[in-house]
């Protein structure tokens, strides 16, 4: 493995730490900076929106910059956003911080490929960028847990600045092996961008992705107040929950895949989706009590994430049939509906827990994960009108992370 690949993992590592550690602080957080829960939750919606901003609009404006000065600019932009963090004097600051590292995810995914390709010979490339979004499982498992250990023993602030440490890591990692001279094709105009927004069946898959993550954000962004709150977990303990959470979301991720190359992925996405729902209501129910609450969090894990695989599959090959020039842009377009999704949910989560409480966020992120089975079960009864849309049975896709 070159070197320079392993920065761009450490790169990817930071960045999803500091995706999803929040969650694990949203009650540290809202009581020191004297807000309620639902307006920390805001700082998982906005970062959010600055990924699926950042994603299509500011990869197309930076098409011309080499990849290598793109990628050290973007180290130093999520650097300087988890160290604004770190410092914020206050809420509105720590939402400047959010959008900025928000933004600098967007563009580091959409390139990231791009780089990581360009280390290894040919017959490599899907490897390269495998190991390359390992650093986001990798995040789940180990990072955010301990983030949230940092946050909870010596402050959310000083998570932040582990955070930038990595960032700084990957930064000078990045500055000695990156290559300078790395080919690149030219990313998707927005026009491009806007005409695969014109085609109904794409737009169809981007509303399961965005309803299907909504709903179970509106309940996840609000985890850790849920187990301290209602389940009695003392605050030290959230981190191991999340461990757990973590573990599980890796192990998720391989079924979810091998269920969409078994079944097809609209058959697998209506049983994830199906099973997300279950465990989001189950929530409701079992929230009181520790020890059924910890496996509900567990079951919640493999299913959170295992319909990527199936919806980066379905969109490449509705995209195939519909876009056939510009399969790259309308999966990449799947990442910023995913992360509409999780500003929508931790969005409406907020308002849930200001009018109803914290325990409703279940059932009503449960409610929502049904329409994504509703809007799955649509589109594959709309593939069976119309047989040629896409191709028979199950097919395996390089599937990138979000």
């Amino acid at each position: 493995m070159p070197i320079a690949l392993l920065a761009l993992t450490i790169s990817a590592f930071a960045i999803g730490t500091t995706e999803f550690v929040i969650v694990g602080l949203l009650p540290t957080i809202a009581a020191d900076l004297g807000v309620t829960l639902p307006s920390a939750g805001l700082l998982v919606s906005l970062y959010a929106m600055g990924v699926a901003v950042g994603a299509p609009v500011l990869t197309a404006l930076t098409g011309k910059v080499p990849r290598k000065l793109l990628l050290l600019s973007l180290m130093v932009l999520f650097t300087a956003g988890n160290l604004l963090a770190w410092k914020a004097p206050g809420y509105e600051s720590l939402i400047v911080a959010r959008i900025l590292t928000g933004l600098a995810h967007g563009v580091f995914f959409s390139i990231g490929s791009t780089i990581a390709t360009s280390l290894v010979p040919k017959e490599k490339a899907a490897s390269a960028i495998a190991i390359m979004f390992t650093g986001l499982t990798v995040a789940l498992v180990t990072g955010v847990p301990l983030g949230t250990f940092i946050g909870q023993h010596f402050g959310w602030r000083e998570t932040f600045l582990a955070v930038s440490a990595l960032g700084l890591v990957a930064f000078i990692g990045s500055l000695l092996f990156v290559p300078k001279n790395i080919q690149h094709s030219k990313p998707a105009s927005l026009l491009q961008q806007m005409q695969v927004l014109a085609q109904p069946r794409l737009l169809l898959v981007y509303a399961m992705t965005a309803v299907g993550y909504g709903g179970s954000f509106i309940a996840f962004t609000y985890l850790a107040p849920i187990l301290e709150r209602i389940s009695g977990f003392s605050s030290s303990s959230v981190g191991l929950v999340m461990l757990v959470y973590g573990v599980s979301v890796a192990v998720g991720n391989i079924w979810g895949g091998k269920l969409a190359d078994k079944r097809g992925p609209v058959s697998a996405l209506k049983i994830i989706f199906l099973g997300l729902a279950a465990v989001l209501l189950a929530l409701t129910f079992t929230a009181p009590n520790k020890w059924l609450v910890l496996l509900t969090v567990l079951l919640w894990g493999a299913v959170a994430f295992g319909n990527v695989a199936g919806l980066q599959v379905y969109v490449v090959q509705q995209a195939e049939h519909f876009t056939p020039r510009a399969v790259d842009v309308a999966s990449g377009l799947n990442i910023a509906a995913f992360n509409l999704g999780i500003a929508g949910g931790a969005w409406g989560g907020g308002h849930i827990v200001d009018s109803l409480g914290l325990v409703h966020t279940g059932w009503i992120g449960a409610l929502v994960v049904l329409g994504a089975f509703g809007l799955t079960a649509l589109s594959g009864r709309l593939d069976r009108l119309n047989p040629r849309a896409v191709p028979a049975g199950p097919r395996a896709v390089r599937v990138a992370a979000h």
